[in-house]
């Protein structure tokens, strides 16, 4: 079934591409002219290098030649007008041939230049373009470079040719006592001529008035048609504003309340799964709850900007790891953090609890590059999370009043997951015995002491979780290892990127206090 697109739509869409094809057309102009200054510069750069050329091989063959092979009172020097009677040396030709015509055309430059100036004139100054075009075309005499450079209003071209060495300028050059090399021989290049032309693009601009006419008539077409299009638009704007200003208040509206309820539970009310009233139901969850080892000591010793700055950081990153494995994050309590699954959504016991696990050894590896990366920065001792994580029949909904609630967990068996956490050391994952027989497949664990603690009778044996089947880790080569005395998070990726000597170095040292333990 083809969907209906209404008359005002398919007006706006020919009014959006009417305005944008009329708002294109100077830039095509200017590119058209421009492409046509440039083709146009190129050509007469060339011309007139041609001429140059020609005049200075022409003077050089038949009058300079002739007159060395025939010596008498004409003399051939650069400095020909101090000494009656003598004519110039080609490459002075060239030079007054330049100087003429660039009085005559203002956009007209020309240049006769080399490294090996005559011992009393000064040397030439050359530029980057111009020392690479002569290295170039000592290489390779024939060609000819070219360098464009575009404005927004105007164009110039640079063209340099070799200026090379004739049978009577390789005979004049070798005798000459001011010469400052004389093994030339005949095709060598002594030097470049340059020809430097520019031209404003809108000299170019009226070479297309028909066709800017035509444009200017389709312009004053366009834009009726657009009066007339806005006209419709402003009626149908009129009748749309304030459905779409509801819309607006209820996309903002509900935008910000996302930021303080979790995810999930925001699908579940938006999408109408759940119902907004103090309503509670028991059900079997697995809680995880970590908490950074001796925050308030780590208060006093940053300043309140960076610790915020850290532990918003700390939080935004522990939480995208959580809405990740689909944990719902109940709250964040100063430094600390409750999060639980099965709840609104569920997988069953056994696959909440792996994925509880498999989020709190997500949550310590990426703690461990986060202190990497602050360390970096300067701060000595950053934070050191500490994971308590329990399995068992809670409370959990919507607790409060009619005017105020809140959705969370209460129960005995979440404060079982803070005690947990309380008895972890710093970096240590601590699982409860209904937890671990959940999770047992996939991790590998030691108990601890039994503890007791108020409002459960029976003996708490707590499992410290030493390692965690996790086939992405093993894939990327990341070594997590946590002993007493041993706190080890190895990612060979950034070694090599880094510093793979100092590494090393560090582990040989380790190593070898090893040996005298």
């Amino acid at each position: 079934m083809k969907k209906h697109i209404p008359e005002q739509e398919k007006s706006v869409f020919t009014g959006a591409v009417i305005t944008l094809l009329l708002l294109a057309l100077p830039i095509v102009v200017w590119l058209d002219l421009s492409a046509l200054d440039d083709a146009a510069l190129r050509q007469q750069a060339d011309n007139f290098n041609s001429v140059i050329s020609s005049v200075r091989s022409y003077y050089a063959d038949n009058v300079v030649g002739r007159i060395l092979t025939n010596p008498g009172t004409t003399k051939v020097v650069h400095n020909y007008e101090a000494i009656p009677g003598a004519i110039p040396i080609p490459a002075t030709l060239s030079l007054e041939l330049g100087k003429v015509i660039g009085a005559q055309q203002k956009n007209f430059t020309y240049r006769f230049v080399s490294d090996f100036p005559f011992k009393n004139r000064a040397p030439h100054q050359l530029d980057e373009f111009e020392r690479n075009a002569l290295d170039s075309l000592r290489e390779n005499p024939d060609q000819k470079i070219v360098e464009t450079a575009t404005s927004l209003f105007s164009d110039k071209v640079r063209l340099v040719a070799p200026v090379t060495m004739g049978p009577a300028c390789v005979s004049c050059h070798n005798s000459h006592p001011e010469s400052p090399k004389i093994d030339w021989k005949v095709g060598d290049v002594r030097g470049i001529q340059e020809v430097t032309i520019s031209r404003p693009i809108a000299a170019n601009l009226f070479s297309f008035k028909y066709l800017l006419a035509y444009f200017l008539l389709a312009a004053i077409s366009g834009m009726t048609f657009l009066a007339m299009q806005r006209r419709q638009a402003q009626r149908i704007r009129s009748i749309n504003r304030e459905l779409e200003s509801a819309n607006d208040f209820l996309a903002t509206l509900s935008t910000k309340i996302s930021r303080y309820i979790p995810p999930q539970v925001y699908k579940s009310i938006f999408s109408g799964q759940k119902d907004v009233t103090i309503h509670t139901e028991r059900k079997k969850l697995t809680i995880f709850f970590s908490d950074i080892q001796n925050f308030a000591a780590t208060t006093e010793r940053l300043q309140p900007e960076l610790l915020t700055q850290l532990l918003n950081e700390y939080l935004t990153e522990m939480s995208a790891i959580a809405h990740e494995h689909g944990g719902t994050v109940d709250k964040f309590i100063g430094d600390a953090m409750l999060i639980f699954f099965g709840d609104p959504e569920s997988k069953g016991d056994r696959a909440d609890a792996q994925a509880c696990l498999r989020m709190a050894w997500h949550m310590r590896c990426r703690l461990l590059e986060l202190n990497a990366k602050w360390r970096v920065s300067g701060i000595e001792q950053p934070f050191r999370s500490r994971i308590g994580i329990n399995t068992g029949y809670c409370n959990v909904g919507n607790f409060g009043s009619a005017d105020r609630m809140e959705y969370t967990i209460i129960g005995a068996e979440a404060n079982l997951a803070a005690r947990l956490q309380s008895t972890a050391e710093p970096g240590e994952i601590v699982t409860s015995y209904e937890t671990y027989a959940l999770v047992s497949d996939i991790v590998s664990a030691h108990p601890l002491p039994a503890i007791t603690m108020k409002g459960i009778a029976r003996e708490v044996v707590p499992y410290s979780v030493d390692s965690i089947a996790d086939p992405s880790a093993e894939k990327s080569n990341v070594i997590v290892e946590r002993v007493p005395g041993l706190d080890f998070y190895f990612d060979p990726s950034i070694a090599k990127s880094s510093d793979p000597a100092r590494v090393r170095s560090v582990l040989e040292n380790a190593l070898s206090a090893l040996k005298t333990v």
